[in-house]
């Protein structure tokens, strides 16, 4: 990787500096009102504020002040602090946005494949003058002014400034390797882009957007979240506020002691609300969609992120995600009356224009086994590969007819030719069977023989799955096989579920069946024929080396355009679920010992059976209520790491992490407040301040 992120754990100088600067910033009550919880601290730091300076005579008013501002100062610092590490992580990105010139073609340029560079004409422009539907020429050693899809020639492309990757890729027109990003530079060949982004609405535009937080909306179990605390603070508020005419009531029937003093209620008050998470929450989305960035990932929404982490479905490509993905043909097997050098050439000729790697290896593997097969004529029709007829071929000048494809396919070709020879079909089961991939080679209304093509599990695979399903998640492998070799490969691989023979229209069915009975479902594609299923999925991946279609369909966009990164997504939106959930338990377990801390220590005057309740033995009222205060406010600082990088990560079931939960941080959220506050008022009187 040549572009640096920084890490969670790291905490560089000028970023600590910047983060004190925005906190400051942070202070405008329009930006404190965002966050309801702390905005009722901030208003309590106000008013304690003035007493203070009504009541100049007593330290202990200023003190509580002092250390309510710096509460709100360090939830504000540990936001500025996940916004300064996105930041950071989009000042490179920045580098991309610069003046390029553009080679813009006339608007009447169509594209044809028997065009030259020396045949097109250009003018020159800046690239902010570009439009969606604006074509552009780019040459070998230009940068790609605008994000759009390839639609003329093929070049290999230095995209290392989007994924970091030094190795150069491909880009071609015609199939799912055909969008480019504005930027990136060309090393080789040529290209006619078609621009597919207005001026500001580039990937690299929503890339920087999202990653400063510019845009980052709330999500929906952060909303509720929200809605909690802010409930939570009114349930207390109204508590608080109440203590006060009681208070007065007791000293007047009583004629002992003296009313609480109103910066103890505001004390009280701050120390019960939910401050901890309330100061932390922001942070704590923000730094999820800044682990996704560090995996390469780009989430065009927060909720995205969040939904990765409620997944119980995944929708998995065989080829490239679950094997190797470079399928390559090993054998011929001709049909009953057929010659092995008859099906090598048409299996040839049907792959001349196939530019898939299984095409590519047909076409070597006949050419190896003699070395003059002859090209077709100038005047043949070759039929490209489609989702739908699952099927290509070459129409002759001669009037023959020859495609290759699935058995079912291909059958369904012949038609009245009557079934495949049932050597050919037991070959094609063989082949299933062990898990490799069979295409039939037909003639006219002949089927030749069978292609067999292999691909290879990926090594490790096997424990990731399950992994997966300890965690609950529903793995199913969405392949265009046929059921057989679906069948062998699954069971190899230990995946849960199979679709096979795929189509849009039956990943598009099976999406739609698994959220009708209640499930979150994920998948991963590149193509536009994937574009359906992408819009439908709760989270949806796409490649970045994938058509626009598809990355427009989806919410994440994987900039190393590898499959398997959809497990490491889902990890990802989990960390960030178990990270919300854990600090919230502490925070609410903290009240417990605030209680004990600040409640006898404000009504021992009026009430000294409270003394009771002293269980700490803290030394002083005012120690003890000062002690809770600065425990308040530092303990969002010691936690700030542990909100940037999330709760450690364990694939098991939810209730063994329900368990883990409550251990850890519900008992460690009621105990660590009693030691904190207790040294704290230690610290105090050692220093003659309690």
């Amino acid at each position: 990787m040549n572009r640096q992120i920084p890490s969670p754990m790291r905490f560089e100088g000028s970023l600590i500096r910047l983060a004190l600067l925005d906190a400051l910033r942070k202070l405008d009550p329009r930006t404190q009102w965002r966050n309801p919880v702390m905005f009722v601290v901030y208003v309590g730091s106000l008013f304690t504020t003035f007493l203070a300076i009504v009541d100049h005579r007593h330290g202990f008013t200023g003190a509580v002040a002092a250390w309510l501002w710096f509460t709100v100062l360090f939830a504000n610092f540990a936001e500025a602090v996940a916004e300064g590490r996105s930041k950071a992580q989009a000042s490179s990105l920045r580098q991309l946005k610069r003046d390029i010139l553009a080679k813009r073609l006339p608007a009447d340029y169509r594209p044809g494949r028997s065009s030259s560079p020396e045949s097109l004409t250009h003018e020159d422009i800046s690239a902010g003058e570009l439009r969606k539907g604006d074509c552009v020429f780019v040459d070998s050693g230009d940068l790609i002014p605008a994000d759009g899809e390839v639609v003329e020639g093929m070049a290999t492309v230095d995209e290392s400034a989007i994924t970091g990757e030094s190795a150069p890729v491909v880009r071609e027109s015609g199939g799912d390797l055909s969008a480019v990003t504005g930027g990136t530079r060309v090393l080789s060949d040529w290209l006619v882009i078609r621009v597919s982004a207005d001026p500001g609405e580039t990937f690299v535009d929503r890339m920087i957007a999202m990653v400063e937080g510019a845009q980052r909306q709330k999500t929906p179990n952060e909303l509720a979240l929200t809605i909690l605390l802010v409930a939570l603070t009114l349930i207390f508020l109204g508590v608080v506020t109440t203590l006060l005419p009681f208070s007065i009531y007791a000293v007047a029937v009583t004629h002992a002691g003296h009313p609480v003093r109103l910066v103890v209620l505001v004390a009280l008050l701050v120390c019960l609300i939910p401050t901890t998470i309330a100061g932390l929450l922001s942070a704590i989305g923000v730094a999820g969609m800044s682990r996704m960035l560090q995996a390469n990932v780009v989430a065009t929404s927060g909720r995205a992120v969040e939904a990765a982490g409620d997944v119980d479905v995944l929708l998995l490509d065989k080829t490239g995600t679950i094997t190797l993905g470079n399928r390559q043909a090993t054998e011929f097997i001709p049909g009953p009356g057929v010659t092995a050098d008859e099906l090598a050439t048409a299996a040839y000729l049907a792959s001349l224009a196939d530019e898939t790697p299984e095409g590519r290896s047909i076409v070597q593997l006949a050419g190896n086994l003699t070395q003059s097969r002859p090209g077709p004529p100038g005047d043949s029709d070759f039929v490209p590969f489609s989702a739908l007829t699952r099927m290509s071929g070459i129409d002759l000048s001669d009037g023959r007819v020859i495609r290759k494809g699935a058995a079912d396919a291909i059958e369904r070709f012949l038609g009245d030719a009557g079934p495949l020879p049932l050597p050919l079909v037991q070959a094609i089961e063989g082949i299933a069977r062990h898990g490799g991939t069979p295409l039939v080679v037909a003639e006219h209304r002949r089927a030749l023989g069978v292609i067999y093509l292999r691909d290879v599990v990926k090594p490790g695979i096997q424990e990731r799955f399950a992994e997966l399903r300890r965690m609950g998640i529903h793995t199913v492998m969405v392949t265009g096989d046929n059921h057989l070799t679906a069948a062998a490969i699954a069971a190899e691989a230990g995946v849960d579920d199979f679709l096979a023979e795929a189509t849009p229209e039956t990943k598009l069915k099976l999406i739609r069946e698994h959220q009708a009975r209640g499930h979150l479902v994920a998948m991963t594609g590149d193509g536009t024929n994937d574009a359906p299923a992408l819009a439908q999925a709760d989270v949806a991946v796409a490649m970045n080396s994938g058509t626009q279609a598809a990355k427009e369909a989806s919410n994440l966009v994987d900039l190393d355009s590898d499959p398997t990164k959809l497990i490491q997504i889902v990890e990802t939106g989990k960390r960030m679920l178990m990270t919300r959930g854990a600090l919230t338990t502490f925070s609410i377990a903290n009240d417990i010992a605030k209680y004990f801390a600040i409640v006898p220590a404000a009504f021992i005057g009026t009430y000294p059976q409270l003394g009771v309740l002293n269980i700490m033995r803290l030394s002083s009222p005012t120690s003890a209520i000062l002690s809770a205060v600065i425990f308040n406010a530092l303990i969002i600082v010691a936690l700030i790491p542990l909100a940037l990088c999330g709760v450690a990560y364990r694939p098991v079931g939810a209730a063994s992490l329900l368990r883990r939960n409550l251990l850890v941080y519900g008992l460690g959220g009621m105990l660590v407040p009693f030691i904190g506050i207790k040294l704290i008022d230690l610290l105090l009187v050692s220093l003659g301040l309690g």
